[in-house]
């Protein structure tokens, strides 16, 4: 009976945990967001590279929440297990900024 009740009693203890997933990260996600799109047009705009070029490069995102507004977000372009290029941003998201960083 006991394990009746905890199996029943067990869903309900996991939703409120889920309903704040997306207000602790979402700092994370409008900078991500905000890079992604500055990213691709970025992207489209640069013809110095060829079409295969393109389309084996893949960027990997990453957010590193800093405050309440900043945001550092890592692309890094990967070609099957090579590093090819890694940028670095930081990103105010209040003000809707990007700064790259130059290393």
């Amino acid at each position: 009976m006991k394990k009746l009740i905890i199996l029943i009693l067990f869903p309900f203890l996991l939703i409120p945990l889920g309903a704040k997933a997306n207000e602790n990260f979402s700092v994370e996600i409008e900078a991500l967001t905000l890079v992604m799109d500055q990213y691709k047009v970025d992207a489209e705009s640069n013809n110095e590279l060829d079409k295969e070029d393109k389309e084996d490069k893949k960027p990997i995102y990453m957010a590193l929440k800093q405050d309440e507004c900043n945001a550092t977000v890592e692309v890094t372009e990967k070609t099957g297990l090579e590093v090819v290029n890694t940028e670095s941003f930081d990103v105010n998201v209040c003000l809707k900024e990007i700064y790259k960083v130059i290393n």
